[in-house]
């Protein structure tokens, strides 16, 4: 649906009320995940002292909501005033008020919806639009631990910033650093080939940050080269990173990974980053999280290629398969960009997608709390090991 013109002022406001509890509430219910996760036995209070769950504020649940409120509405104030500053010379003072907090919300919140009617399309030109829309995805994607980390970090209550904390910012930055060169050089002279220098780097930068996953678009991605697709679907199941808004399998994930695989070449036991090593129940949880997320992918594709495609065609209609790949992964990713699919989707294959959103979404927070309440519960024995090749 056209947010702009088939959604009335009421239908908005109660679209945006629920962006806005979506992204509180997945932001405190991640972080009451990773308090979860950080419980450990006495004996091992010195990891417990330098991990996430130290930065958690004090007085429980309460104070934790809390806390995300007042980080949540202060990014958003920011910059719905930044936004409205840039857009009332051409909106108008009163008229550029409601798109400025509409868009600051659904940005930091990572849920891509615009109430302009080509979405970003018409601001590809706009650099500080797509300057201040990027950096409000980027922030709702680094997560309230991390800002957390960084407050206190900055007022001198820790000598450094965890583990954690260097992982999502080192991870996160390289992921735009290189993904926007790519996108530069797949699009300069595809769908970018109308802006002039400054301008194509601009969008090459919001082509990076914007699947990781926040579903805003200045370019159609239906007419996007093969390898901006296949980087797109990279970007989309990677997401942005633990206790944020947004979602995929988290930045942490695939560090752990790319970290387990560089330990794995040089024969290596442990993982290990920045002078300090990672338990070994965090990596195996990182891998779970990963194949967790292939195989339902994997699944609901199987499952929409027989419910939105016609069976004499389901063989060979490679651009339908193409297209359902895309939809699927960016609704796991709950990113929100289509290749103009969406609308044409069966009623079958619209729960389908659905429930992939749902899942990928809260599937994750789940299975890490039921890991965590597994890990608390110590089998009194091993059973006996034997080896299986691999590779």
């Amino acid at each position: 649906l056209d947010v702009s013109s088939r959604m009335t002022v009421l239908g908005q406001l109660w679209l945006r009320a629920l962006i806005q509890l979506g992204g509180i509430g997945i932001v405190t219910r991640a972080a009451l995940a990773a308090a979860a996760l950080g419980r450990r036995t006495s004996l091992e209070v010195e990891e417990a002292a330098a991990g996430p769950t130290s930065l958690m504020p004090e007085g429980g649940a309460g104070a934790l909501v809390r806390s995300v409120v007042r980080v949540t509405l202060a990014i958003e104030a920011i910059g719905a005033v930044l936004l409205w500053l840039i857009w009332r010379d051409t909106l108008g003072n009163a008229g550029a008020v409601w798109p400025a907090v509409f868009h600051a919300i659904s940005a930091f919140c990572n849920a891509g919806f615009s109430t302009f009617r080509d979405n970003f399309a018409g601001q590809a030109g706009s650099l500080p639009t797509l300057a201040v829309v990027s950096l409000l995805i980027i922030a709702g994607g680094l997560g309230f631990l991390v800002f957390e980390d960084l407050q206190a970090r900055l007022r001198g209550r820790r000598r450094r910033v965890t583990l954690h904390t260097r992982v999502v910012l080192i991870a996160t930055a390289l992921l735009i650093a290189g993904a926007t060169p790519l996108y530069l050089f797949f699009e300069w002279d595809h769908t970018l080939a109308s802006h002039g220098f400054v301008e194509r780097v601009a969008n090459a930068a919001f082509m990076a940050v914007t699947p990781r996953t926040a579903g805003f678009n200045t370019v159609d991605y239906e007419q996007i080269s093969n390898p901006s697709l296949l980087l797109t679907l990279a970007l989309m199941w990677i997401g942005g990173s633990p206790g944020s808004t947004a979602g995929g399998v988290k930045t942490t994930t695939a560090a752990l990974l790319a970290l387990l695989f560089l330990a794995r070449l040089r024969g290596r036991d442990t993982v290990s980053f920045a002078n300090r090593s990672v338990p070994d129940a965090t990596v195996q949880r990182a891998v779970g999280l990963a194949v967790g997320g292939i195989l339902l992918l994997f699944t609901f594709v199987f499952a929409l290629l027989f419910t939105e495609i016609p069976s004499g065609s389901v063989v060979t209609d490679r651009e339908s398969f193409v297209h359902l790949v895309f939809e699927a992964q960016s609704a796991l990713g709950t990113v929100g960009l289509s290749m103009n699919k969406t609308a044409d989707l069966s009623s079958p294959g619209r729960v389908l997608i659905a429930m992939l959103m749902f899942l990928g979404r809260v599937g994750p927070l789940a299975a890490l709390e039921a890991m965590a309440r597994r890990s608390r519960r110590k089998q009194p024995y091993r059973l006996g090991r034997e080896d299986v090749l691999v590779g």
